[in-house]
């Protein structure tokens, strides 16, 4: 039987939204965390990189520069750095607490982004990342999927500049969405794969929908 919010009082639960440029993460994540929160979950966003201070200092050493700043094997180590203190700092304790969490990327950006853009071992990349977390993962995966020459245009209309990532050639982000798609189809229990080609509003109902039916609790129009 699903849950109501009310009744949701052991550990958080954490969801992780994935996706290449422009596929609209940092629109679905605020109005997934609205939609929990207004069933009764008390629910935290936040962000890779990024999200504790420590992280913070490295997201802007890894975002802003020229695009080869870093070779994939710096980004990954800088990457995870980042990441064991957004788990320890804020996720972790957060997830303790009770409260669910909500993240703009997480791992699997990373096995994205340096391993099947990379070309970093993907092997060596797993070994990295238990190393620094353990078996620490995500309860759920919602990776935002469109084709790149849309998702490159979307990036492209934004009202700030393009970050290094986004500068970089439409042969790289091919390589980042089949990555997500291997992704997924690897770990079907955890990742759901959703169409961002549609309007937000279509697409916040299918995730809505997915987070409903993985998580059982029940939500605002899933």
């Amino acid at each position: 039987m699903a849950q109501t919010g009310a009744e949701v009082t052991s550990r958080g639960r954490f969801i992780s939204v994935e996706g290449g440029e422009g596929a609209g993460k940092s629109t679905q994540v605020p109005r997934l965390v609205a939609a929990l929160e207004s069933a009764g979950i008390r629910t935290l966003a936040t962000r890779e990189p990024g999200g504790s201070p420590g992280a913070e200092a490295i997201r802007r050493l890894l975002l802003e520069g020229e695009g080869e700043r870093w070779d994939g094997l710096a980004e990954t180590l800088l990457l995870v750095a980042a990441r064991r203190d957004h788990v320890a700092k804020l996720i972790e304790p957060s997830l303790a607490r009770g409260v669910w969490v909500v993240s703009d990327r997480f791992a699997d950006s990373t096995l994205a982004y340096q391993g099947y853009g990379r070309g970093l071992p993907l092997a060596d990349l797993a070994m990295l990342h238990r190393f620094a977390l353990g078996d620490f993962a995500p309860d759920l995966t919602l990776i935002l999927d469109l084709p790149v020459k849309i998702g490159l245009a979307r990036a492209a209309a934004r009202s700030r500049g393009a970050d290094r990532f986004e500068r970089l050639d439409p042969a790289f982000h091919q390589k980042l969405r089949d990555g997500f798609h291997a992704i997924a189809a690897a770990d079907p229990a955890r990742c759901v794969l959703i169409n961002a080609r549609a309007d937000p509003a279509a697409v916040h109902r299918a995730v809505l929908t997915a987070v409903a039916q993985r998580l059982q609790v029940r939500l605002p129009e899933s």
